[in-house]
């Protein structure tokens, strides 16, 4: 089996997982952020791969579309981490589309390889998303809902890159007399 084959499963077995065990609602949104440098073994913005994002992207739009989610895709700070996403999830939400078509040195391979690949593609500024995905530490933490919780997956890497994922969780209000469902913790 080849290397690019191998990563190609990683992205889907991590993405997966994650899915499997934060459970979002049909119609939630999973951010990732991906370096493909990292995935590659290099240095985070040295190395930007279309090839290698279209299969870490494709492995991990196949897990999103088997849940029911929409995948948002990070660009990266040249393009002020901006979110690529398909239409429909942007009206959705009320997300404002925003002018901008990411490029592999300007928004990113694995935000690139989302453009080229959603239905109707759209790029939004910001996004509080329900779960997500940082594949080669690219900070996605600003698109999460205000409480995000660590989730813990066996894939800890995909290629050479470290993976960190979170879930969200509703706020917890209330003082000492108050009582939670147990199910949202």
């Amino acid at each position: 089996m080849s290397e690019i084959t191998i990563i190609g499963e990683e992205a889907y077995r991590a993405a997966k997982e994650l899915l499997d065990k934060a459970k979002p609602e049909k119609g939630s949104l999973f951010v990732v952020g991906c370096s493909t440098s990292e995935v590659g073994g290099a240095s985070i913005g040295t190395f930007s791969s279309p090839e290698l994002a279209e299969v870490v992207f494709g492995g991990i739009y196949q897990a999103t579309q088997e849940a029911d989610v929409f995948l948002v895709a990070q660009c990266c700070e040249h393009l002020n981490r901006a979110l690529i996403l398909e239409r429909e999830a942007a009206e959705k939400y009320d997300y404002e589309a925003v002018n901008v078509v990411p490029q592999p040195k300007a928004g990113g391979s694995f935000a690139t390889a989302a453009y080229k690949a959603f239905e109707e593609p759209v790029a939004v500024e910001h996004v509080k998303a329900h779960a997500g995905m940082d594949i080669g530490d690219t900070l996605i933490g600003m698109h999460l809902k205000d409480v995000a919780v660590p989730v813990r997956i066996r894939t800890t890497q995909i290629g050479d890159a470290h993976v960190v994922c979170a879930r969200t969780r509703p706020k917890f209000i209330g003082g000492e007399r108050a009582v939670y469902d147990a199910e949202k913790l």
